[in-house]
């Protein structure tokens, strides 16, 4: 049995946990947070699996706190207070009139970092953000390694490097094909019969290669890649021309898929889930700049993404989504 501890529970986790205590509803702490319902779902599942015991009783139709989760609760409560008593310190970095933002991110953020970058701005408009971007982690890794940013936006956290990596949102992954393909007309694709398929494939070295490599391993398959590309752009064109299927970033192909221009079909164990993170030195002490800007991050990142790319967060949304707009 896993031993039982709270030393790496999550501040989100905590103010989720805290929420639901409060509401004893799921579904009206997800509204007060501006989540939704299943990432309130996970942080809960996720915080009562450090802890090693159900928090809530959910076998009535109402949720009730176990008396575990009682005495939680009450350390999660002045944990909160603690937070709050440092409203004067946030303030400031809220209050950031001047300064330079130097930040990378992996390039397959770019389809929700810009913009997120947009709203930091608007409440900091005295702050230069100098954006660099990286085809891939070690290209991001190198850049905070040499100094020339503070912090980065990435999906899998460096190894061999002393950072500090934390997840502000969840990173789906899929099968993408050209709305011609067999598969955008099935109502679920087997892992088996993607053995026939060529695929167009990322580079060693990104995230996306390292969930492709992953979920090919968990189903025992060697795939046929018939070509490699650093390029999300390019390999989106590629698809939709026909010349070969890919497993993407479902946050990639958010307008594509609104405008019917690929396909994403059902297939058995995807969408894989991973995590963005926020990452930085950790022996370095960040700026005032890159301290609001993690700040920000981890406060509006996910339910940025969940507005933003509602029906690719959640697996079962995504499915009736994918079935209303099937070809």
């Amino acid at each position: 049995m896993k031993p039982t501890t709270l030393k790496n529970a999550t501040l989100k986790q905590l103010r989720v946990f805290s929420a639901v205590a409060r509401h004893l509803s799921f579904a009206r702490a997800a509204e007060e947070l501006l989540l939704t319902a299943p990432a309130v779902t996970m942080q809960i599942k996720e915080l009562e699996t450090e802890v090693g015991l159900p928090l809530f009783d959910r076998s009535s139709r109402k949720v009730s706190l176990t008396m575990v989760g009682e005495y939680v609760l009450a350390y999660t409560q002045r944990v909160l207070a603690a937070m709050r008593d440092a409203e004067d310190m946030v303030a400031r970095f809220r209050g950031l009139k001047t300064g330079v933002l130097d930040v990378a991110m992996v390039s397959t953020a770019k389809y929700f970092l810009p913009r997120l970058l947009v709203r930091f701005r608007d409440e900091h408009p005295g702050v230069e953000v100098r954006l660099q971007v990286g085809n891939n982690r070690e290209e991001v890794v190198a850049l905070m390694r040499e100094g020339r940013v503070e912090l980065a936006i990435m999906g899998r956290p460096p190894k061999n490097w002393p950072s500090r990596a934390e997840p502000f949102a969840m990173h789906p992954h899929g099968l993408v094909t050209s709305i011609e393909h067999p598969f955008a007309r099935m109502e679920t694709v087997s892992a088996r019969s993607l053995m026939s398929e060529e695929f167009i494939a990322r580079e060693p070295g990104s995230g996306t290669r390292a969930a492709f490599d992953e979920y090919m391993a968990a189903h025992q398959m060697t795939p046929r890649i018939v070509m490699q590309m650093s390029s999300n752009e390019a390999i989106k064109q590629a698809v939709m021309a026909g010349m070969g299927v890919a497993m993407l970033s479902l946050h990639t192909v958010g307008l594509e898929l609104d405008h019917r221009l690929i396909a994403a079909p059902e297939t058995e164990g995807l969408p894989v889930m991973r995590r963005w993170h926020v990452v930085h030195t950790l022996a370095k002490t960040l700026s005032p700049a890159a301290e609001a800007f993690r700040y920000f991050v981890l406060e509006n990142g996910e339910a940025f993404l969940a507005r933003h790319f509602a029906h690719l967060s959640d697996p079962a949304q995504f499915g009736e989504w994918r079935h209303q707009r099937r070809l």
